[in-house]
């Protein structure tokens, strides 16, 4: 990413938090070198350090105080004058932020990418740019973007968030749902494959909520949208990530079940197995609709990967509520699971609930499951040896024995395992199609196939 040229202003930028703030960094960094800034690597080398922040929990406030402060002595090491703080903390606290972390020289909140060039030319001084997030613009197509994971790119395909979960932060941090115009998404898929994306990764709040906030005469949806991607030319394949077990149709699953292109893999964060507790956070499903949603989605899309995620310690759960939650996950048998421990925050409507757990009973609740599912994502893998998938070739992984590594359409970027395989001449970025013939817990190791 170092792009140096005398005479401009060179630009070091951090992301942190998940891939929807992922492609909000990409965009800056887009703005930036259309801007005419000189971009690096190296913070030490940048006039400007930007940090584009996560701030709806509270370790994800701690990491970015960290790095706020770690970038800081760069203005007295380094050739640093300007540190800018973007994204989701910026939106939470705003103008407090000159007094908590009088390090910081510019705020702005999400939609950056927008208006970061001509912040940055403004006279030197504190800047606190942090409107009403719904009115954040959407991404374009045409807008500048510096991708920064080779062979595969996310799309974000709306903004916002179309739900009230009573432990959630994000609808005062991103605004009301807002979904892209398909058109647009697909146009932007364009530019990526021509690009070198081999798979094109869909993400949003709530992906299966995409299209329900247009009017009736304009109303589409993501099955209609992973159909729309499928007729571009070349073999790139799809995924979607974060949806809602409430909103998985019969339509979205003969898409994923009839398109090749699209990868058997669904998303749907569950957050508990406890009825009781599912409708204290705002949850519209029950724990027997889900568990009858996952045998539809098994029973309709060939090989299907499960990932869901749960939270424990929330407000009131119970020892009774907590097991529920255990029994649910044994009879789910999710293929990849990611626990939390509940984070209290004082503008989130849990936070006035009785009965908080306890922050180190949580995280040996959230321990206990993980150790459980450690045993059905290692079954489950087991039962994977002898099939055929089509990998992800990403890099070499320094082990003769399988010195490639990459992602079967099984296993989503960041998240989930990898493969290693064993094979030639199989460049990053190639679809190699392999047959496993070993598992663990987490990862695979696979063959090519003879075609």
């Amino acid at each position: 990413m170092n792009s140096n040229t005398d005479n401009q202003e060179i630009v070091h930028l951090v992301s942190l938090g998940c891939v929807r703030n992922l492609v909000d960094s990409e965009l800056i960094l887009g703005a930036l070198a259309s801007g005419g800034f000189a971009l690096t690597e190296d913070p030490a080398e940048a006039e400007t350090i930007i940090i584009n922040s996560c701030g709806f929990v509270r370790a994800a406030v701690d990491e970015t105080i960290d790095v706020v402060l770690e970038m800081a002595h760069y203005k007295e090491e380094g050739r640093c004058q300007r540190l800018v703080l973007c994204g989701c903390m910026a939106q939470r606290y705003g103008k407090e932020l000159e007094e908590a972390l009088p390090e910081l020289d510019m705020v702005v909140g999400p939609g950056a990418h927008k208006d970061i060039v001509e912040l940055l030319r403004r006279p030197t001084g504190f800047i606190c740019q942090v409107p009403d997030p719904s009115t954040a613009p959407l991404q374009q197509a045409s807008f500048p973007r510096i991708c920064s994971t080779p062979h595969m790119a996310y799309i974000k395909i709306s903004e916002g968030c179309p739900d009230r979960c009573t432990f959630c932060m994000i609808p005062q941090l991103r605004g009301a749902w807002r979904s892209r115009p398909l058109d647009d998404i697909v146009e932007e898929a364009g530019n990526l494959i021509q690009w070198g994306a081999k798979e094109i990764i869909l993400v949003a709040q709530d992906t299966t909520a995409y299209g329900l906030d247009f009017d009736k005469q304009n109303r589409t949806s993501l099955d209609q949208l992973l159909s729309s991607l499928c007729r571009l030319e070349g073999e790139t394949r799809f995924r979607f990530l974060y949806g809602h077990p409430n909103r998985v149709t019969d339509a979205l699953l003969e898409t994923a079940a009839s398109q090749p292109r699209v990868c058997s893999y669904f998303d749907l964060p569950v957050q508990h197995g406890s009825d009781r507790i599912l409708k204290m956070m705002g949850r519209k499903n029950t724990r027997d609709e889900m568990l009858r949603l996952f045998e539809k989605i098994r029973a309709t899309v060939p090989d299907v990967a499960l990932r869901t995620t749960a939270l424990v310690g929330f407000p009131g759960e119970t020892e009774e509520d907590f097991n529920q939650l255990v029994e649910f996950v044994q009879e789910a048998r999710f293929d990849h699971l990611g626990v939390f421990a509940y984070s209290d925050a004082e503008e989130i409507p849990s936070h006035r609930l009785p009965d908080h757990v306890p922050e180190d009973t949580a995280i040996k609740r959230r321990d206990y499951i993980m150790d459980r599912q450690n045993t059905i994502s290692l079954d489950n893998n087991a039962d994977r040896v002898g099939k055929t998938y089509t990998a992800l070739v990403l890099g070499e992984s320094g082990d003769p024995e399988y010195p490639y590594w990459g992602k079967t359409c099984l296993q989503a970027p960041d998240v989930d395992g990898v493969t290693f395989i064993q094979g030639e001449d199989l460049g990053p970025g190639r679809l190699a199609r392999v047959t496993v013939h070993g598992a663990d817990v987490y990862d695979l190791l696979a063959e090519t196939k003879d075609e």
